[in-house]
């Protein structure tokens, strides 16, 4: 039985719009929580596509998500379950609209926000579809079908500075990236001696 482990990735939201709230007076923040057909290097050791649609099931099924802050669930954001998140998938990708809290977190979040100090996000989710493409044994390519999708936060930074999109793994996720590097040095052996042959 495959063990289920968490995974968050950073994107870039540069399509952040704040706005004040119709009713309530609160900030309105709205961008994506992910891309669809955007190559990003995992850790140098693979590429990763979220496919479009990857959202649809669990958008359909699961009304309790959370908009976190960095990830910390102690600074809740918003939650579908309470209306305050909204979620949809679109041609682009994982597209939100947020509702702050008239909290400390909120509003040093909105004052952040607009002055373009902070201006991503990043998603965690469990995969539960993946095809992988070995075709390039030094570049392993893994296109995720679909997610069960835990949560998207606003971020203060990635990982990784140059790239748009990157992982973000709980120690447990080391025996995936183990696994695909023994892959690839498996497939650089078969083509070693394929290539002598």
């Amino acid at each position: 039985m495959a063990i289920k482990v968490k995974q968050t990735r950073t994107v870039d939201i540069t399509q952040l719009k704040t706005r004040d709230a119709e009713t309530g007076g609160g900030q309105i923040v709205t961008g994506y929580a992910s891309v669809f057909d955007q190559p990003t290097s995992i850790a140098d050791i693979y590429t990763e596509v979220i496919a479009p649609g990857a959202f649809d099931r669990t958008l359909a099924t699961n009304n309790d998500i959370r908009a976190l802050f960095n990830h910390d669930t102690g600074r809740v954001l918003g939650r579908t379950k309470s209306g305050t998140l909204q979620l949809s998938e679109d041609e682009h990708g994982l597209a939100f609209v947020l509702e702050l809290p008239d909290t400390t977190t909120g509003r040093d979040l909105a004052i952040s926000l607009q002055r373009g100090d902070i201006n991503q996000c990043s998603f965690g989710f469990y995969p539960t579809r993946e095809a992988w493409d070995y075709s390039d044994p030094d570049n392993p390519i893994d296109t995720v079908q679909e997610v069960d999708l835990l949560e998207i936060s606003i971020v203060t930074f990635p990982a990784y500075e140059g790239t748009e999109a990157e992982l973000s793994r709980s120690t447990d996720s080391t025996q995936q990236l183990k696994t695909v590097e023994l892959r690839k040095s498996i497939l650089k052996k078969i083509n070693e001696v394929k290539d002598y042959e």
